[in-house]
């Protein structure tokens, strides 16, 4: 089984040709200044985090780890994810993301990775999960479903096998992704 990272899950969603160079075609690609960007304000929101109260996750108590990295032998899936909180009674991923507007599909599914990632490892129930925004200090809760996690399940197939076959998939619908995509260089056939 092709091994996988929740990472690839977001990216699937947001445009299934940057897996496939990650895995299939093997490119150089260009660091995005948001990319670079949202490394330096993770290390700020770091320091911060550990000082705060968890009352804007709607949670009282609960430890909190930092950039942990996880893997499921059973998923063959791995993923480091920016902060995990766990309380007597769950597990909840954090991810940290550089920028004001709400999140997308494809940060939901990068949290659904991170939830079938513990629910395996741990053997729990992972029912929320939250999507930190950087610049507005706020937290946005993500309800993961028995479904949605069937989907991402689903999901880790439809990657594998678009791998497996070596075909390259349909870019993304909206050709506004493709502006300040590091793989832009190599979808000829988006602008023509």
């Amino acid at each position: 089984m092709i091994k996988l990272r929740v990472s690839d899950f977001k990216q699937f969603v947001y445009c299934p040709r940057v897996v496939f160079y990650n895995y299939v075609m093997p490119v150089e690609k260009a660091t995005t200044f948001k990319m670079e960007h949202g490394k330096i304000a993770e290390d700020r929101i770091d320091k911060l985090e550990s000082r705060r109260k968890l009352k804007r996750y709607g949670l009282s108590e609960g430890v909190r780890q930092f950039h942990l990295q996880l893997y499921s032998k059973n998923l063959e899936l791995s993923g480091k994810v920016d902060l995990l909180i766990k309380t007597t009674e769950s597990y909840y991923p954090v991810d940290f993301k550089y920028t004001a507007s709400q999140p997308h599909e494809n940060h939901l599914y990068q949290i659904l990775g991170y939830a079938i990632i513990l629910e395996d490892i741990y053997n729990c129930r992972v029912d929320r999960g939250f999507i930190y925004l950087i610049p507005k200090e706020d937290a946005v809760v993500f309800n993961l479903t028995d479904e949605l996690k069937v989907k991402a399940k689903n999901m880790l197939g439809d990657i594998r096998e678009m791998i497996s076959l070596q075909q390259m998939p349909p870019p993304a619908k909206s050709k506004n992704k493709c502006l300040d995509c590091e793989y832009r260089n190599f979808c000829g056939d988006i602008f023509t």
